[in-house]
């Protein structure tokens, strides 16, 4: 029987392109909802007649008091002003507060506490805030949630009631790209003994506005991770999963295809000195929520990124970017799977998929998807350099095995050895001088 983590009733997130679709909405809360059949606001003469979830939009739109939760980064941003002058334009009362910390379960239930008696939630931000302010609202009208959480165990992944629901709207504005947490049923929750993985469909936002202006100050950089963030989550999908999926395959060959492009795209603009502008930034933006669509995998295996699992502890322990750690792993993680490691992913859906992703960069790639996914990186400018001690990575793999496998369905037939093997050719260890002379 196919592993279920999400039985949850609620409909897909939809998505508004530019700050005034929100305004729209706020000033015209009586004759607009968002209809199932376009991403814009439609007139009542338009649209369908609203679902229960449209309804539930339409009850609380009368609301006079917005909660406005901004990331510390952005707080002072063009994007935040716009936000607050239309919901002023609109008469709404703006509640701002700049959640601090990297969310941890202490600091998430007092902004459950602060958001109570809130009519509706705007988040704006990096995905750190935006699974702070999911994980609030639905935990301020669900109780049980913050109980789930604060349970006492070793794995790293939680599951939340399925009839988890928020008690209003939440609204996300992304300010980076790469994690998609403004359209997943998912939020990362930090903790001593480091990340957890918290999935349940109470953490779908209703909204997500995706707006370029939302990520003009997104460090360059950390745009290039968010593309490779994306291919790396997308492509351990299709690869840890022997099964063929037509359907289900061509959806993911062609959003990987299309992020090769914009990462290729992206590196030729910062290698000639230029900024990223409007335009590449939206189509980064879009495909990185796009990406946790259903659609891509619909009966795959939802545990099948082993590389997820991996780049996560490696991170935590070593105190890396996600995505540092994410390019480190994902060179040997291939080539285990090249090797026959089956328990890693399907060598022939490896195969498949460089042909699709080589076939769309420019400048070529190495025909052999080892050889061709350091060339990416490398040119992409992913930082994959990561040092460690033989001990300190030993103590990583081991909490790997604790979090995420010896039994837990994460990471599956993977061993100690296993897990041991890649995380030892993903790291490099420290030089050490000779005193004995």
């Amino acid at each position: 029987m196919d592993t279920v983590w999400n039985l949850s009733p609620r409909r897909p997130t939809q998505v508004v392109h530019g700050i005034g679709g929100l305004a729209k909405w706020l000033s015209h809360p009586e004759a607009k909802w968002l209809s199932h059949r376009e991403d814009k606001w439609l007139s009542h003469r338009e649209a369908e007649w609203p679902s229960h979830q449209e309804a539930k939009w339409l009850s609380h739109s009368k609301a006079r008091t917005l909660t406005l939760l901004a990331d510390p980064a952005v707080a002072d941003s063009e994007t935040v002003a716009r936000i607050t002058a239309c919901a002023q334009w609109a008469d709404r009362t703006v509640e701002r507060y700049v959640p601090e910390g990297p969310g941890t379960l202490e600091s998430v239930t007092e902004l459950a506490h602060r958001l109570r008696t809130s009519e509706l939630v705007v988040a704006v931000g990096g995905g750190t805030l935006l699974d702070q302010a999911k994980l609030a609202a639905l935990m301020s009208a669900a109780p049980v949630v913050r109980d789930r959480l604060a349970a006492r165990g070793r794995s790293g992944l939680v599951l939340l009631p399925a009839d988890a629901e928020p008690a209003v709207p939440v609204v996300t504005v992304p300010t980076t790209v790469g994690t998609g947490s403004e359209l997943s049923g998912g939020a990362c929750l930090a903790g001593p003994q480091g990340k957890r993985l918290v999935l349940g469909g109470g953490l779908q936002p209703d909204v997500a506005v995706l707006d370029p202006v939302a990520t003009r100050t997104l460090p360059v950089e950390l745009l290039a991770e968010g593309v490779f963030e994306v291919f790396f989550r997308v492509a351990g999908m299709y690869v840890g999963d022997p099964q063929d999926l037509p359907t289900e395959d061509a959806f993911t060959l062609t959003l990987l295809r299309r992020m090769t492009e914009l990462g290729a795209e992206l590196a030729s603009v910062r290698r000639a000195g230029e900024a990223p502008g409007d335009a590449l930034r939206l189509e980064i933006a879009k495909l990185s929520g796009v990406s946790h669509g259903p659609w891509f995998n619909a009966g795959r295996d939802p545990s099948a990124c082993k590389g997820w699992y991996l780049a996560n502890e490696l991170s935590t322990g070593l105190g890396l970017r996600k995505m540092t750690a994410a390019a480190a792993v994902l060179p040997p993680l291939w080539r285990r799977i090249e090797e026959g490691d089956v328990p890693w992913g399907s060598a022939p859906r490896l195969h498949r998929l460089w042909q699709a992703v080589a076939s769309a960069h420019r400048p070529a790639l190495p025909a052999d998807p080892v050889e061709g996914i350091e060339t990416l990186l490398d040119t992409w400018l992913i930082g994959r350099d990561v040092e460690a001690s033989e001990e300190r990575a030993e103590l990583i793999a081991r909490s790997t095995l604790r979090a995420w496998g010896d039994g837990l369905p994460t990471l599956g037939a993977l061993t100690l050895s296993d897990v041991r093997r890649v995380l030892t050719e993903a790291v490099r260890q420290p030089h050490t001088t000779d005193f004995r002379r």
